[in-house]
């Protein structure tokens, strides 16, 4: 017909990306699934949003997923700073989110900032 436009099979398709995102969080590296990954709102922040978990019926339960989940649960986004990331993958299924430990021994990232505010350029002279 004329003027109409095939909205429904657009809206299966971006239904249907799954992103998976690798985060540090407090020492601890997050894996989590999403179907929104976009840049922030909030400078420097990447906005996840409707987060994934496997499904409930299965018996056998993960506990490091169950552990996400119910940090995550209420959530409608979360915005994480662009320096936790590791990476974001868009896959094809949806796997298990889980939480494991940074492996390399006792040495930390020292958390910095990205952008120095003006004026504190370290290399002029006053």
């Amino acid at each position: 017909m004329k003027g109409q436009v095939n909205r429904p099979l657009v809206a299966s398709m971006a239904s249907s990306h799954i992103f998976k995102i690798m985060f540090v969080n407090q020492g601890k590296v997050y894996e989590v699934y999403a179907r929104k990954v976009s840049q922030g709102r909030l400078f420097g922040f990447v906005e996840v949003e409707e987060l994934v978990f496997g499904e409930r019926s299965t018996l056998v339960l993960d506990p490091g997923e169950e552990r996400i989940k119910s940090e995550f649960s209420g959530v409608k986004c979360t915005m994480l700073p662009m320096h936790s990331i590791l990476r974001i993958d868009e896959v094809k299924k949806q796997g298990q989110a889980k939480i494991s430990t940074i492996e390399g021994g006792n040495v930390a990232q020292f958390p910095m900032s990205m952008y120095q505010p003006a004026g504190n350029d370290p290399g002029t002279k006053k």
